[in-house]
């Protein structure tokens, strides 16, 4: 089967090369198929006539959240061959099928980056529809690229609160869960399954999602019977916590909770470890989400950590487009890969079902008559049921869990609590840190 992935044809210093990049996709895509790593040049000019359709998708391959990047392109590969298998989408427009190629770049995990990266790829590359995702670092920055350029876009894997800075939105349409409504919840579920002195502890960055986390929890936790203790924000890259800790320790934290990049905790963690720092609950978001991420952490300092769950091998969604569900996707993708499943993997697929569903109800490549069937958009996907509101977000089921000792890898990841998503199903409670 002829795969429909474009790599960058650019090859500028500091970008991934062809062979970098081939490197960094390792056995995954060596399975699916080597077509999919030679790159097609796709010519800035149209044609006359239209030979496919072209989906622009900037995507974190390294830096700091490089993380959650992997997937990237085995799960692209992969619900675009079931799109294309009958030779496409039928539109209208043209009087027949025409196939889904992608155009991938590297943001290398820069906002900047991610922001010329998009308006390459709407100016340059001349792509149809925009798909992005991975925190605010990516999709924010593309997201207002394709505001301004009036390219309709498909965003996912950001909290709700922190897409919405850059709005209102009329291009761009955006799935995922929302801190306050449904983070903060899943987080206190969790804790409260153990007996605490309720003092937490912030441990967060001044990124965006550091500051928002770190916002959030001042004005939702006390009012929940928590007391705040925050030491203030620090800059990326820091390699000196101990100010921080000595504060931590000093006022008897029993949570550490925060959100950072994960080469930050992994810091932060094992300077935690030598201080003698030892909380009851360590929840993090960001950097505890991907089994790459945890085990970076090393030894067996990663025991008992936990952190938000957006997606995994047991929630209860189907495929769109092929049927089958959330663990089949995980299975095949750790046979192929010979990795464990990771989060993103679940979220990068259901971008393509919304892409597909929305193509084929449009008929058309025009720009506002796709926007309007995005906008329209009633489906039920591989992270659950889409369907945008007024200020074009939809929300998506989060859960909380823990990592644990696991057999066939590493660490495992079990879901401990899953509130009002009675559907998912919770694994044990949470345990205290070692």
């Amino acid at each position: 089967m002829t795969k429909s992935i474009v790599t960058t044809a650019e090859e500028k210093p500091g970008s991934v090369t062809r062979r970098e990049f081939i490197k960094k996709v390792g056995k995954g895509t060596a399975v699916v198929g080597a077509a999919s790593l030679i790159p097609s040049i796709v010519r800035p000019a149209r044609a006359a006539k239209k030979d496919y359709i072209l989906i622009g998708r900037p995507n974190p391959g390294t830096g700091p959240i490089s993380a959650f990047g992997e997937g990237t392109p085995w799960v692209d590969n992969r619900a675009l061959d079931e799109i294309n298998k009958s030779g496409g989408i039928y539109i209208k427009e043209y009087g027949k099928k025409l196939p889904i190629k992608i155009k991938i770049v590297d943001t290398e995990s820069n906002p900047t980056k991610a922001a010329e990266v998009a308006s390459r790829l709407i100016l340059h590359d001349k792509i149809d529809l925009m798909v992005a995702y991975h925190t605010p670092a990516t999709v924010n920055p593309v997201t207002s690229v394709c505001e301004r350029y009036k390219m309709p876009c498909i965003s996912l894997d950001n909290p709700v609160e922190m897409w919405l800075t850059g709005g209102p939105y009329h291009w761009a349409f955006h799935a995922f869960w929302l801190v306050v409504e449904d983070i903060f919840p899943a987080y206190m579920g969790m804790w409260d399954q153990l007996e605490t002195n309720k003092i937490i502890g912030i441990l967060a960055g001044n990124d965006t999602d550091g500051v928002s986390f770190a916002e959030g929890s001042q004005k939702l936790l006390p009012p929940k019977g928590y007391k705040v203790i925050d030491p203030g924000r620090f800059p990326l890259g820091n390699q000196d916590f101990s100010s921080v800790i000595a504060t931590l320790k000093k006022e008897k934290v029993d949570i550490l909770f925060g959100n950072l990049i994960p080469p930050d905790f992994a810091t932060a963690w094992r300077q935690c470890h030598r201080m003698g720092f030892k909380p009851k609950i360590t929840t993090i978001g960001r950097a505890t989400l991907f089994p790459k991420a945890v085990e970076a952490i090393g030894g067996d300092l990663p025991l008992g950590l936990s952190s938000e769950i957006w997606w995994s091998p047991h929630h209860p969604f189907k495929s769109s487009l092929a049927g089958y569900d959330c663990k089949k996707l995980c299975d095949d993708w750790s046979a192929e890969s010979k990795k464990q499943w990771t989060q993103t993997l679940g979220f990068k697929y259901a971008g393509y079902e919304i892409a597909a569903d929305a193509l084929k109800r449009a008929q058309t490549l025009d720009k506002e008559k796709l926007r309007e069937s995005i906008a329209r958009t009633d489906l039920n996907t591989m992270v659950g049921h889409i369907k945008y509101n007024e200020k074009n977000y939809a929300r998506t089921p989060v859960v909380a869990g823990q990592w644990i000792k696991g057999e066939k890898f590493p660490w495992d990841l079990r879901i401990c609590f899953s509130g009002k998503h009675k559907n998912i199903p919770t694994h044990g409670k949470l345990l205290p840190m070692p």
